[in-house]
């Protein structure tokens, strides 16, 4: 079973470690010692560091005492995403091509985080290049989901949402071009946010101007999910982008008042995506809780009937920039589906960007009539329920075949080709006990809004808190064939 402090929140045990009543080391150890009891079942944790861990909460613990002013996550222990630099902790991406790789420096999400206080103790597992929402990898297998540990537990934040949702941590760092935060919350009852465009700066050497890829927290709460947002958001001078939202609109309250707010929601995005039947009819039952709140629900949809189109190629293009030259390096070694995306975006024409360009517009012009008529669009967050491990990705959803490795994950990347904010909240489970998600989508810049209406509900349902039963060491997670 969870133990005490793995069971606090990210706000409550910050605030127990300024408060001394818990030391920055006590809430470590009660961190190592979850890696200890249940990563042998669920393979979340690839990369971990103990003495470093150990002495950066001895420094916490010796600045407490000095009476100093604390950083707002001070103490807090946390593994990162494999795909986030770490400086001088080995990050691979979850590839063999750079499996013995370590970063000099970290990423800006993980040196926003640093600065916070949070003590670093790892690395969570990924799918190779985060490629997929299924969390496996040649380099250190799959991980599994702590609800049902032969199953799948999403990705490509699928580490982090284990490590999350096993009570190892509280809060985690992700990202998300596809719903590599949002099907993994949905797959392991976690809270999973895309924030909106620039809003936590993603910087490149290569293209400062990318939109499809953000980074964001996953957390068992959405207070937890503002306190990220509160120290990770804000501008930076390599990404030129002309708005982003300041780091203390996160720090505002999250209470709301629902009465009124119009919530559109679709099973199937108004364009025929298939959802498997149980998780759609669990979520249209549980829309009677903001009904309950006072908020008007209709089924309504923007028009995504050329959001496949702007994802696809927006994708491919961003891959290829990516990852080419790694692929024509190393692409011996490294997945077909990398490979696939890659050459892909190698193969666009200058028509194909000019017709995704237009369609980006058109998208966006539905997008805003939407917002016009609703303040929310709600919809299935997964399309399936959490599959067998052992795959590489589910062939079909509700009877209709997988063409591509992405085809299981258009309820996720339908809503990032449009850039908006989207959230992903535990909504209940199905008859097997599997998680579901709801996703949230709000308008652009509306992220504080949306995690209020997020809040909303989940303080109605209190899904998060049905913690998984995690017993025994006898699965051994495997990479799929």
């Amino acid at each position: 079973m969870p133990g005490t402090i793995g069971e606090l929140s990210a706000v409550e045990l910050t605030a127990a470690i300024r408060k001394r009543t818990i030391s920055a080391r006590e809430a470590l150890t009660d961190h190592l010692d979850r890696i200890s009891a249940v990563n042998p079942v669920i393979n979340a944790v690839v990369t971990l560091d103990a003495e470093g861990a150990q002495a950066r909460a001895e420094a916490a613990d010796q600045l407490a005492v000095s009476g100093a002013e604390l950083p707002p996550l001070h103490g807090l222990p946390m593994t990162h995403k494999d795909t986030n630099n770490t400086a001088g902790m080995r990050t691979t991406q979850g590839s063999l091509a750079l499996r013995d790789f370590v970063p000099d420096t970290d990423d800006l999400i993980i040196a926003r985080l640093k600065a916070a206080g949070v003590v670093t103790s790892g690395k969570s597992n990924v799918p190779e290049f985060g490629a997929g929402s299924h969390t496996f990898n040649e380099l250190f297998g799959t991980t599994t989901n702590p609800y049902a540990p032969m199953l799948s537990a999403g990705g490509s934040s699928g580490g982090v949402a284990a490590v999350v949702a096993s009570r190892i941590q509280s809060l985690g760092d992700g990202s998300d071009m596809g719903g590599s935060l949002r099907i993994p919350a949905s797959f392991c009852n976690v809270v999973g946010f895309r924030p909106s465009t620039a809003v936590i700066p993603v910087p490149s050497d290569t293209n400062a101007y990318a939109w499809l890829g953000r980074t964001g927290p996953m957390a068992r709460s959405v207070e937890d999910i503002a306190l990220f947002m509160s120290v990770t958001a804000g501008r930076d001078p390599r990404v030129p982008h002309p708005q982003v939202l300041a780091p203390d609109v996160f720090r505002a309250g999250l209470e709301t008042n629902m009465r009124g707010v119009r919530i559109g929601w679709s099973r199937d995005f108004g364009i025929g995506v298939p959802v498997e039947p149980e998780v759609f009819e669990h979520l249209e039952r549980q829309l009677a809780v903001f009904e309950d709140l006072g908020a008007v629900v209709e089924e309504a949809s923007p028009d995504f009937s050329e959001a496949d189109l702007v994802f696809g190629n927006t994708r491919a293009l961003d891959f290829a920039a990516g990852l080419g030259s790694m692929v024509e390096r190393r692409g011996e070694i490294i997945k077909p589906e990398v490979r696939w995306n890659v050459a892909k975006g190698q193969a666009l024409t200058a028509q194909d960007v000019i017709e995704t360009t237009a369609a980006r517009t058109r998208l966006e012009i539905s997008a805003q009539e939407f917002f016009g008529r609703y303040d929310v669009f709600a919809s299935p967050c997964a399309q399936v329920l959490p599959f067998d491990a052992s795959l590489r990705y589910p062939t079909e959803v509700a009877g209709v075949r997988s063409g591509t490795y992405l085809d299981w994950m258009r309820s996720a990347c339908l809503l990032s080709a449009t850039g908006l904010p989207v959230l992903s909240v535990p909504a209940g489970f199905s008859s097997a006990g599997l998680p579901i998600g709801l996703q949230l989508a709000g308008n652009h810049y509306t992220d504080m809004q949306l995690l209020r209406w997020g809040r909303a509900f989940e303080q109605q349902t209190g899904y998060a808190a049905v913690a998984p039963v995690l017993t025994g060491t006898d699965f051994t997670a495997t990479t799929p064939a």
